[in-house]
Order: structure tokens, then C-alpha cells, then sequence
């Protein structure tokens, strides 16, 4: 399968959790948020941030996740879509399966396969990522959180942490910004 190389695919899940991260006898941690951005790997720039919202099938919306993410029960029941639904959309409205994509460390992806394999759901990205905390450590020679990297760099935070949609598109402009001083060669490693 040939991957198109115009735009990086972001991806930053937020999903259910709990005060001391103990999932609950009988829940998962579950995808309750996609975050999508667009980068644009000729120019730059980003588009189509977009919070697609997924109601839970396998566990209840704590306090705490609501705290943490302001993701409420109530928002996710009355805007939220169901899981295989959100997949659709990542691969009708992003061309997630023909796109290299990425997330700020590993969790996402394996959340993502987690949760496709117990719901019998097509995983709608293509087998090339992008682990971008890796990608930073290796450009800046130091591991970072998110919010850190942006520190180290200089850049300011749009947005609330914690949200998909803004996680997202803040991941997009820390890659724009390290691939504009670094060239395209930290993706290619990967596969791009």
C-alpha cells in the first residue's frame, strides 16, 4: 500500500479514567475523545482539528476523568458518537488508512488496537506511526511530556491539556516547529 505523504495525520485520545488510575472490576480504559489535526509536511500548517466525541460501551465516565478532561457524562451522551462511528469518520474524513499518523508516545496506538480487537472493529489507521515523544528525544537529545517539550521550545499552549482536539493540534505545532528546523529526516526514520 502506497502512503500518501502530504500530511501527518495527529491523533491524542482522551479516555475514561480513574483517581489512582485503578480501573474498576469489569471497565476498560475507553476512547471517550479523538483528537484529529492535519500537518501539512510541505508547508507546515494545520488543519482539520476536530474533537470527535465517543460514548463508552465498557465503562462509566468517572468524576475524575470529567475533572481532569472536562469530558461529562452528560456532554458525551448528548454529542458523542459510538466507537465504530468515530472510526468511520477517521477514515472517511482524515484518509486514516492511507496516511502515516502520529501521537505523543505509544499509548494511543495501543489503546486504539485494544479496543478495536474487543469490539471487533476495523482499525482505521494504516500500520505506519509515528511516536513523537521519540521523535523530540531524538531532535532535542532529552524525554519530555507534551506540555514540558513545549516549554523547552518556547511555545505557548493554546487550548485546555487534556483535550483531544487541543492536545492534538498542540502536538501538530511542536512537530511543525521541530520539522521546520530538522527537515523531514526524524519522520523518514519512521517510515515516511
Amino acid at each position: 500500500m502506497t502512503i500518501r505523504k502530504d500530511k501527518l495525520l495527529i491523533i491524542d485520545i482522551e479516555a475514561t479514567c480513574w483517581e489512582g488510575y485503578t480501573v474498576p472490576a469489569g471497565q476498560y480504559n475507553e476512547i471517550i475523545e479523538i483528537g484529529a489535526c492535519l500537518l501539512d509536511l510541505n508547508d507546515l500548517t494545520t488543519s482539520d482539528a476536530r474533537a470527535i466525541l465517543v460514548k463508552p460501551m465498557e465503562s462509566d465516565i468517572s468524576p475524575f476523568c470529567t475533572q481532569l478532561t472536562a469530558l461529562s457524562p452528560e456532554l458525551i451522551a448528548a454529542e458523542g458518537v459510538s466507537f465504530e462511528e468515530a472510526c468511520h469518520i477517521l477514515e472517511k474524513e482524515y484518509d486514516s488508512r492511507n496516511r502515516m499518523w502520529a501521537s505523543w508516545g505509544n499509548y494511543d496506538r495501543e489503546i486504539f488496537k485494544k479496543q478495536c480487537k474487543r469490539r471487533k472493529v476495523r482499525y482505521p489507521f494504516s500500520g505506519r506511526h509515528a511516536n513523537l515523544k521519540r521523535v523530540y528525544a531524538d531532535v532535542q537529545g532529552q524525554r519530555a511530556g507534551l506540555q514540558r517539550a513545549f516549554e523547552s521550545l518556547g511555545l505557548d499552549w493554546i487550548g485546555r491539556a487534556h483535550r483531544g482536539v487541543d492536545d492534538a493540534a498542540n502536538t501538530a505545532r511542536l512537530m511543525a516547529h521541530l520539522l521546520g528546523t530538522h527537515g523531514l529526516t526524524p519522520l523518514r526514520r519512521r517510515g515516511l
